[in-house]
């Protein structure tokens, strides 16, 4: 009789599943890298594969997302100015007609250059390097173009396209803001806030008279009263109507007496409290208008610092890395916070501030986006 005593070494056989998984690690580890390891490819290129089935998304949705938004902007804003004119013009005709007309003025300013400065937004090109064309001073090659890139120049997924001094692509615009459209997305936000400003100042007297002095039932409701159909009135002690029926109070022949009751004078707030849509209209424009204000005010502060700065938006962002590579780094587009304005705004030329900026202006932008002066090679009488 042969006994046979068989052991299963579970040591030796976790240790060669390890060594086979260390295998296959390390098998694909090398197909990766030998699949990356070369000029033409890298390791952002395979993410970027990756993630190809999100930028098709962004990029062929953000432009009819982009139509949707305009049209937003466009049915807002003549909605604000709707509610402007037939609440505010009444209430203001009431208190003051030479206020008032100092306000339809100021407004209507406001107003034709915002209407002014959205509408060159949407409509202006941005700039594009011409294709074809030989570009004297090339800062690089856009790797999705396959084209050379002018300084400051950056190329939009969702246009699919390199922009000319590209600061970022609006969704609100429809477009790319770029080195010819740059100053009317600019003014467009500076004269937007100080519009929604203005509406502010000048509606937060209507706000409070309609949403907390006359938060009672409105003289609409009053009259309405059933038990003031058929009968007299009469102003009580508290100022409220209230029917008249006690017969001493007539004669012979059910007439009512002569009564000097005072006639109490129903305002525009009283009737904008009365109007259910008014008071609505009210609210509305009281949350658009702060809205606005807040999210308009604070990219006015922030591309405002990057204009003193002389930088677009993508500037800004790379500016800030290569400050923290090199602390000695110094924008070479920074020509001092008053010179920068001057270029932004497009004030050279013999241009005023009054005629250009004050009022809507086409002027376009010194230079054509594709060659830029330095701090290191600026002329002296430049701009």
């Amino acid at each position: 009789m042969v006994i046979i005593y068989w052991r299963f070494n579970w040591k030796r056989f976790y240790e060669i599943f390890l060594e086979n998984i260390r295998w296959k690690i390390q098998q694909l580890s090398l197909t990766y890298h030998s699949l990356t390891f070369n000029t033409h490819m890298s390791k952002n290129y395979a993410i970027d594969c990756l993630l190809e089935p999100v930028f098709w998304f962004v990029d062929n949705f953000a432009g009819y997302l982009g139509k949707v938004f305009v049209f937003c902007v466009t049915i807002l804003t003549f909605a604000v100015v709707a509610i402007a004119y037939w609440i505010g013009l009444p209430y203001w005709w009431e208190r003051n007609g030479y206020m008032t007309v100092f306000l339809v003025i100021v407004g209507n300013w406001l107003l034709i250059n915002i209407l002014f400065h959205y509408y060159m937004g949407v409509v202006t090109s941005p700039g594009h390097p011409p294709h074809g064309a030989m570009i004297a001073e090339a800062a690089s090659i856009c790797k999705k173009c396959i084209s050379p890139k002018p300084p400051r120049t950056h190329h939009c997924s969702v246009c699919d396209k390199c922009v000319l001094g590209m600061d970022h692509h609006c969704p609100w615009l429809n477009n790319c803001v770029g080195y010819f459209n740059a100053r009317y997305f600019f003014l467009y936000m500076v004269y937007m806030v100080a519009g929604v400003t203005f509406l502010i100042v000048f509606g937060i007297d209507i706000g409070y008279q309609v949403l907390w002095v006359n938060d009672s039932p409105g003289t609409g409701e009053l009259i309405d009263d059933p038990d003031l159909i058929g009968h007299p009135v009469r102003l009580n002690k508290s100022g409220v109507f209230v029917p008249v029926k006690d017969s001493a109070l007539y004669d012979e022949i059910n007439f009512p007496r002569q009564h000097i009751l005072p006639t109490p004078l129903i305002t525009e707030a009283q009737r904008i409290s009365a109007h259910t849509w008014k008071r609505k209209a009210v609210v509305f424009m009281a949350i658009t208008c702060v809205s606005v204000l807040v999210a308009l005010g604070t990219l006015v502060i922030m591309h405002s610092k990057n204009i003193s700065c002389g930088e677009t938006s993508v500037e800004a962002h790379i500016n800030k890395e290569m400050k923290k590579r090199n602390k000695n780094f110094r924008n070479p587009y920074n020509y001092g916070r008053r010179k920068n304005w001057r270029l932004f705004l497009g004030l050279t030329q013999n241009r005023t501030f009054l005629i250009h900026v004050l009022f809507p202006s086409r002027h376009k932008p010194k230079g054509t986006g594709l060659t830029w002066h330095s701090i290191n090679n600026a002329l002296k009488d430049w701009p």
